[in-house]
């Protein structure tokens, strides 16, 4: 396997008095799309706040292209290069989607704002057609797609999307694993939290399962199927 971008090693997180992540560990090489696949509470999104620094790791250690970032701030893990568009998207409804980005490249470097058009809108150049409507204005999928292209306007090597499938149409499911896809191909590694197991073998080169915050499978997508307990659990 290529050299690790992003490593957890035996990490422990707690919601207030609650653990949700135990012991758990996962790596994304270079130029990979691993997908992290549970059910609904399962610590899917624990993971990705853990590594993008939300949350505090209680114990265990992060680490990015082998620098310990454990207990860096969030914003300093953004400009080293590690991209994030969460389930909510987070997009300002009451600013426009042009304005959503300035946000974004207050903490870009100069590069990283030369950049924005000849890498951000190759992934999703429909974006470039609503640059003036209002985050409310704007559909799921689209608020998606903000999501995802104001994460990569910071250049990242590594992109974290939670949820990024759900609540879309199969036809706009596969237009979004297009462009996980075309991400891949910039070089860019990426890890996608997932509940839709079929969706993610669709798009993943190594897959974790996990459940009750512990990982309980980790291997090719296709191997996933043959495992009757992982099944099972990952159906409910």
């Amino acid at each position: 396997m290529p050299a690790a971008t992003l490593e957890l090693d035996r990490i422990n997180t707690f919601r207030g008095p609650a653990q949700i992540l135990r012991e758990v560990s996962l790596q994304v090489a270079d130029g990979e799309a691993i997908c992290l696949v549970g059910r609904n509470g399962a610590g899917k999104t624990t993971t990705i706040d853990s590594i993008m620094g939300l949350l505090p790791v209680r114990s265990g250690r992060v680490a990015f292209r082998e620098r310990d970032i454990t207990r860096m701030p969030a914003h300093e893990r953004a400009l080293m290069g590690i991209g994030y568009a969460p389930e909510d998207c987070g997009i300002f409804p009451d600013l426009s989607v042009e304005e959503n980005f300035q946000i974004t490249s207050w903490l870009a470097t100069s590069r990283t704002r030369r950049d924005l058009d000849d890498r951000v809108f190759t992934v999703f150049p429909e974006v470039k057609g609503f640059m003036t409507r209002r985050g409310l204005h704007l559909s799921g999928g689209q608020k998606k797609m903000v999501a995802i292209t104001r994460a990569m306007s910071l250049g990242p090597s590594v992109l974290l999307l939670d949820e990024p499938f759900e609540g879309l149409a199969p036809v706009v499911v596969t237009r979004f694993i297009e462009a996980v896809r075309t991400i891949k191909a910039m070089g860019i590694s990426v890890l996608i939290a997932e509940s839709n197991l079929v969706n993610a073998t669709r798009v993943a080169d190594r897959l974790y399962a996990i459940d009750r915050g512990e990982i309980i499978f980790h291997g090719n997508p296709r191997d996933v199927f043959a495992n009757e307990d992982v099944m099972r659990t990952i159906r409910g």
